[in-house]
């Protein structure tokens, strides 16, 4: 009986030395899934304080490349001349498509993909299938907030893809601040993508105020609204005259010249320009887009935004996306070659400078990361080009038209087979075709052929031909790009070098030239090297840099790839 007690109390303390063991097993478990759990929190810890505490992208509109060489001996330290010297700087930075302009350029530069996915083929485009001309960001679908007009019915809807912005916010849980600001409408919407907190854009006329639309917020910030009451805007309606002696302005061309257009009132434009008596023959506050203190006040706003948002100031990265429109509606009406585009970047300058201060004191330097780029650039003005003995001119738009009808009349016995023309996109008449039985490849290729003979028609593509090849390099690549299936047309057209269809004065862009492809792009702040680069980059890798820098996913159809140069390992 003791031999078998003695075995009892053996295995009884065999079973308590298990269960100890098997406590302390899963107490042991249960510390490493603590330990794990807040090692995760400090890498998160960790990697949140790798980020910036804010992004600031900056879209100047209608920039050209060599506007940073051309005036850079005039730029102050701490504006253009600071983001280059303590950034990082793309010099060989261009679009990937065609046509280059506003909408397309601010859409591409936030979703990191070409028109051909995001669908912004234009500013205004003809839509084939309720057949009417529509504008990219119109949407009858909101209301205005903060103003009566149709200016506000204003969203991203047609915009297909997300943008960097609408992927900082998913990746956040919508903790993160979004705001976009510009002068105009798709300034502030393209870039504040579709998930934003806000967007604001400037409506002219006799308000003179920032509004917004209901598909965002159902009224305006109370930010906005002082903004709006104050006399900022009222303030920078006086004389526009040049920063510095004029005699000094000797990268540009004389200020009295043939290639320019005075406001509506001023018989020349020649400095100086008094904005008060212009006004009433120029849609008074309208009048301020067209001068450089249009950039002056949204940078005022931008300040404001960044201190009444506390922008910069909480765990998750904000986004402020600045959009400067004042650039092109001066370059539209001036030209390339004007003093009034060296004055207004020197000015820009001068803002560029003061929003830097601000981020400075703001949100701390090193805490913050800035880019800045152009949404395209610019032709010089042909005439003023032919004056110099250099192959440019006008490509009269109503002949041509009356060509390739006289040219359909004879090829097939009609001569309104083509629905619409715009955009250098010829949209034929799929009923016509289908009633008279007609290939539409058959047309396509026959107004190609003809079209390719015509003087100042450069490239011609079809349709099926880009649907059925893929163009690797060159204007073809280009034209393929900026495609989309459902959206564009059927015939597309490129002009000649320096030709364009417009006024004899100023200047415009739209072209796959150089002189509107090849825009600036620079990164600088936290997580950016220092330095510079001749290697081509692209404007839709401007999207993938930044999420990358934010560890946040791609916008959803990104194509361009992240430039590895630019962001500290």
């Amino acid at each position: 009986m003791k031999s078998s007690s003695s075995l009892t109390l053996f295995f009884i303390l065999i079973i308590n030395l298990l269960s100890v063991s098997v406590v302390l097993s899963q107490n042991s478990k249960f510390v490493n899934l603590k330990n794990g759990v807040e090692g995760q929190e400090q890498k998160n810890a960790m990697m949140n304080s790798s980020a910036p505490k804010l992004v600031v992208g900056i879209v100047v509109d209608q920039m050209r490349y060599d506007y940073l060489t051309r005036f850079k001996s005039r730029f102050q330290r701490n504006g253009f001349n600071r983001l280059m010297r303590e950034g990082f700087n793309a010099k060989n930075n261009h679009y990937n498509y065609i046509p280059t302009y506003t909408a397309p350029g601010h859409a591409s530069i936030y979703t990191g993909t070409s028109p051909m996915n995001h669908g912004i083929i234009g500013n205004n485009w003809y839509d084939k299938y309720i057949k009417k001309y529509i504008y990219n960001a119109e949407d009858e679908l909101v209301q205005p907030i903060g103003t009566l007009s149709d200016d506000g019915k204003m969203s991203p809807r047609r915009l297909l893809s997300t943008t960097v912005t609408d992927e900082l916010e998913l990746h956040t849980q919508g903790r993160a601040k979004v705001i976009g600001i510009s002068l105009k409408d798709r300034g502030a919407i393209l870039p504040a993508g579709h998930a934003a907190d806000g967007a604001y854009w400037f409506t002219g006329g006799d308000e003179g105020h920032f509004i917004t639309s209901d598909f965002y917020q159902n009224t305006l910030p109370e930010w906005v609204q002082e903004f709006n009451e104050s006399n900022v805007v009222e303030d920078y309606m006086k004389e526009w005259n040049t920063l510095y002696p004029i005699g000094s302005y000797t990268a540009s061309g004389p200020d009295q010249n043939d290639y320019e257009r005075p406001p509506r009132g001023k018989d020349q434009a020649v400095f100086p320009y008094n904005l008060k008596e212009l006004a009433e023959s120029n849609r008074n506050f309208d009048l301020l887009k067209s001068t450089p203190y249009g950039n002056s006040i949204l940078t005022d706003l931008a300040i404001l935004a960044i201190d009444a948002e506390n922008m910069g100031q909480n765990a998750d990265t904000d986004f402020l996306a600045i959009s400067y429109s004042s650039t092109d509606y001066i370059g539209h009406q001036y030209g390339v070659n004007s003093v009034e585009i060296e004055d207004t970047y020197l000015r820009l300058d001068l803002d560029i400078q003061r929003l830097l201060k601000n981020l400075d004191d703001k949100v701390g330097a090193g805490n913050y990361t800035v880019f800045l780029t152009a949404d395209h650039g610019a032709v010089n003005n042909p005439a003023y080009l032919q004056d110099q003995g250099i192959n440019a001119g006008y490509f009269e738009q109503d002949e041509f038209e009356a060509k390739l009808e006289s040219f359909l009349e004879t090829s097939f016995g009609k001569n309104d087979l083509i629905e619409n023309i715009s955009n250098n996109q010829i949209f034929l008449s799929k009923g016509e075709l289908a009633r008279l039985n007609l290939r539409l490849s058959d047309v396509e290729d026959a107004l190609a052929n003809y079209m390719i003979d015509l003087d100042l028609i450069d490239k011609v593509y079809t349709r099926h031909g880009l649907m059925s090849s893929s163009f690797q390099n060159g204007v073809g690549r280009l034209t393929q790009n900026g495609f989309h299936h459902k959206r564009s047309g059927d015939v597309i057209y490129h002009l000649e070098p320096a030709v364009i269809r417009y006024s004899r004065t100023g200047s415009t862009h739209g072209s796959p030239q150089s002189y509107d492809t090849h825009v600036p792009l620079l990164f600088f702040g936290k997580g950016i090297n220092q330095g510079s680069t001749f290697e081509r980059t692209e404007i839709i890798d401007i999207a993938p840099t930044i999420s990358s820098l934010l560890g946040i996913a791609f916008p959803n159809a990104a194509t361009g790839n992240p430039i590895p140069e630019v962001l500290k390992k």
